[in-house]
């Protein structure tokens, strides 16, 4: 090797293990910064508490009317008048629906024609009610029949003496016996009359009831759900005029599990939120329960009555029922704070021994600010952190503050 070899060679390996020796440098630097531990993560605390909590469970319902029929007449017509429409409100007693009574009336004056008839033949004014006893054609009978019993019981003295034949006697019988038949047969003739009045009296009664029935009278005081014929149409008897509906009080018509059964009664309040008010609670009393269980879901139905009225509320509604099962059910609950939800996953940490044990639950049922966790999950009196829990994974250590 020359001289100018030698010069140009040790350079280079003097800056070969140089950059060996910086080499070997970093990878202990490194080595020493993975193997120091990372520093506790600070977190502040709160105590798992135990507590008494209402347990509910929700149930579907419908609001219904307190009262639903739907509105005819009895009597065949015309209609000439309907005063409602379409959503309108009536009053009980009014008016609603009139139909055509020409025909009505012209029944109702032959009918009456007739009985002034029937009572004339008897002498009945129509001014007194009070039934006769006797008729002009009767007292003539009856005073012809007094006459030939007197003179029959004179000729039974006369016969006994000989002053009257025997024949005289039985003509004289034949004769009282005769009259004593003509009245009986105007008495039954009166009873005949008597009967007949009174059955005419009833058709003209029966006829001012169809002449009233030609007007229909809202049974209730409701609202118009339906509007069935119109004006100058011809109905029958019993054709539906109206569907009328009594909006209050509502009823709140449930049907109750087999497993909450027992926490129904006469007089339970139930609270209940529709989609048609959202944001609002409403009240209803249980008023009637079915005595029996339907087979096939096992439900019982309850009515409950709504406390208070609320125009915002109609019939049909469909509306979820929060049914409380037990007052005070004991719990253990930790503050909302400690919850972290992640990707739908609900999770809180409880600091043992310095470090953080992850407890994953699958809902969050929150209250007031504090969150019931199942049972068995965590015991009351148990740490739990509040604070940077998104920054906790099982098993980081921390230091409480």
């Amino acid at each position: 090797m020359t001289r100018a070899m030698r010069y140009t060679f040790f350079p280079l390996i003097l800056l070969f293990t140089l950059w060996v020796t910086g080499c070997g440098s970093k990878k202990e630097n490194t080595a020493s910064a993975a193997s120091k531990a990372p520093d506790p993560i600070a977190v502040e605390t709160a105590t798992a508490e135990a507590r008494s909590v209402e347990k509910s469970i929700m149930v579907t319902g419908s609001l219904q009317p307190d009262e639903t029929t739907t509105v005819s007449a009895e009597v065949p017509g015309r209609v000439s008048e309907l005063a409602a429409d379409f959503g309108q409100p009536v009053k009980k007693g009014q008016v609603i629906a009139k139909l055509d009574t020409q025909e009505l009336v012209l029944q109702l004056e032959r009918t009456k024609a007739t009985l002034a008839q029937a009572m004339a033949r008897i002498g009945m004014d129509g001014r007194s009610d009070k039934e006769p006893d006797s008729t002009p054609l009767s007292r003539q009978a009856k005073a012809q029949m007094e006459d030939a019993k007197s003179k029959y019981d004179n000729a039974a003295k006369l016969v006994k003496t000989g002053d009257v034949s025997a024949e005289r006697f039985n003509e004289l019988e034949k004769g009282y016996r005769a009259r004593q038949a003509a009245w009986e047969a105007t008495q039954d003739e009166l009873r005949t009359q008597l009967a007949m009045i009174r059955s005419l009296q009833a058709d003209v009664k029966l006829a001012e009831k169809r002449l009233r029935d030609a007007s229909v009278v809202a049974p209730f005081d409701g609202i118009v759900q339906v509007k069935h014929v119109s004006p100058g149409q011809y109905i029958k008897e019993n054709v539906p005029i109206y569907t009328l509906v009594k909006a209050w009080p509502l009823r709140l018509r449930v049907d109750i599990p087999e497993s909450a059964v027992s926490d129904v009664r006469t007089g339970t309040t139930l609270a209940f939120t529709t989609e048609a008010v959202p944001g609002a609670t409403f009240q209803a009393v249980v008023r009637e329960l079915n005595p029996s269980l339907e087979n096939r879901s096992r439900t019982l139905t309850a009515e409950a009555r709504l406390a208070a009225n609320d125009a915002r509320l109609k019939p049909g509604s469909f509306v979820q029922v929060r049914l409380i099962t037990d007052k005070a059910f004991p719990v253990v609950a930790v503050p909302r704070a400690s919850v972290y939800t992640v990707a739908g996953l609900n999770k809180f940490f409880t600091i043992e021994n310095g470090k953080a044990v992850e407890h994953k639950i699958p809902e969050i049922l929150a209250s007031n600010g504090w969150v019931e966790m199942p049972e068995g999950v965590v015991q009351a009196g148990a740490t739990v952190a509040v604070s940077n829990v998104p920054l906790l994974t099982n098993g980081t250590a921390v230091t409480a503050r």
